[in-house]
């Protein structure tokens, strides 16, 4: 049975580690036309279910039929995406996208839901960013019940293990360190950052700072086009120009964020001194190796820095002690994977005997119409009423009991 289950399960996925932000881009779609081009999609892959997962990190499709050909499905996919974009390079799509089948599948999506797959280890938000795809899909008809218990038993594994462990204690990215570092200067009041770069790193970062709406960016960017790619990615309020301009345009700046792939300083502290109009505090962040910012602007009174260096050390240390709660966490999802696996049996159990309802009122039906139709004429109204309550509390227990009978036969299967 467990196997006939597993069958059912594929999950395709285009993710930080294979792909870089802008390729994952390609798989995002705009709230204005996704349910469409969902539907699209489903109609081509030829699925009974089908959930999109869309974030910063990741593109991912969980899919439920019968009979999924991996090859087929993830060509069908990327096909269907580069060509909305206008794009070629379809074979090396498909090389690096990532196919989970069965039990791997499960495993990947309850890893996820718990970050233990994240750019960000211990990060909360997917937890609800996979319910919300879940909740869309459902609403849409775009997925069903089999989908709908495996996504429950993945919100409850990934609470599990946030609440059972300790791996939202410990950041172990260089980007989270950095942005608990900002936070502590940062206050509730709006802020003006100037970012410098617009890869994966900054986009990292903006994702957390984003979070407040109310922030003003003022991005550098060797490819314009890119850096407002991001900025309306993320639905920021920036400001955007080539990175030739920086030193150009003076403002106020509260942070200032470099992350780019320059072999040379990108920020010296005569740079700093023609952007910045303010004698308060500045903290530099520099995420870039090599360094983007001068050595020397740690010299400056009006200047705080926070290194990448720094930061990786930190990272380091709470990746030891944080490897022994992944193992933990590695632990729990095993168990919730046969919990997973029980539930969906007796679910699907359920699902095959949704009919016997309605055969047993088939037969009633007839009997009353049919074989004892003169009978019950002859009947008075007390042993009519008597006829129908018996007749109503046996249709109940041979609903019941057979579903109860299997759901004992199956716990005993599972304990073995």
């Amino acid at each position: 049975m467990y196997k006939y289950i597993l069958n059912f399960i594929q999950i395709i996925a285009f993710t930080h580690r294979h792909f870089n932000f802008d390729e994952i881009g390609l798989f995002h779609l705009d709230d204005s036309d996704r349910i469409s081009e969902l539907s699209k999609l489903k109609t081509l892959l030829e699925v009974d279910e089908l959930m999109y997962l869309s974030t910063c990190n990741r593109v991912e499709f969980i899919i439920k039929n019968k009979s999924s050909d991996s090859a087929k499905n993830v060509s069908s996919l990327v096909d269907f995406f580069l060509r909305r974009a206008n794009k070629k390079n379809h074979k090396s799509f498909i090389n690096r996208a990532e196919v989970f089948d069965r039990e791997k599948a499960i495993r990947h999506l309850f890893c996820v839901a718990s970050s233990l797959d994240s750019l960000v280890v211990g990060e909360r938000e997917i937890i609800t960013q996979v319910r919300k795809a879940f909740e869309e899909c459902k609403t849409h008809n775009l997925c069903g019940d089999f989908i709908r218990v495996l996504v429950q038993m993945t919100i409850q594994t990934a609470k599990k293990i946030y609440t059972e462990s300790d791996i939202a204690t410990r950041p172990v990215s260089v980007v989270s360190l950095a942005f608990l570092e900002l936070k502590k200067y940062m206050g509730n009041s709006p802020k003006h950052f100037l970012i410098i770069g617009a890869g994966k790193t900054i986009a990292s970062m903006l994702k957390f700072i984003s979070k407040n709406n109310n922030h003003k960016f003022t991005i550098y960017n060797r490819s314009v086009k890119k850096a407002k790619d991001l900025s309306n990615q993320l639905r920021i309020n920036a400001n955007v120009y080539p990175i030739s301009q920086l030193g150009k345009n003076k403002e106020v700046f509260d942070f200032i964020i470099s992350c780019t792939g320059s072999k040379d300083i990108v920020l010296d502290k005569e740079k700093f001194k023609s952007i910045c109009q303010t004698q308060d505090k500045t903290t530099i962040v520099d995420l870039a190796v090599p360094r983007d910012c001068a050595e020397n602007l740690n010299k400056l009174n009006n200047i705080r820095m926070i290194s990448f260096d720094k930061l990786k050390l930190r990272a380091e240390k709470n990746l030891k002690a944080r490897s022994k709660e992944v193992n933990e966490c590695l632990k729990i999802i095993d168990h919730q994977i046969k919990e997973y696996l029980t539930t969906e049996k007796e679910r699907e159990l359920e699902r095959k005997m949704s009919i016997v309802p309605q055969c047993i009122k088939g037969i009633r039906k007839k009997a009353f119409a049919e074989v004892f139709v003169k009978e019950i004429k002859n009947l008075d109204p007390e042993a009519r009423v008597v006829l129908d309550t018996l007749v109503d509390y046996m249709e109940k227990k041979y609903i019941s009991v057979p579903m109860k009978m299997a759901k004992e036969i199956l716990l005993k299967e599972s304990t073995k």
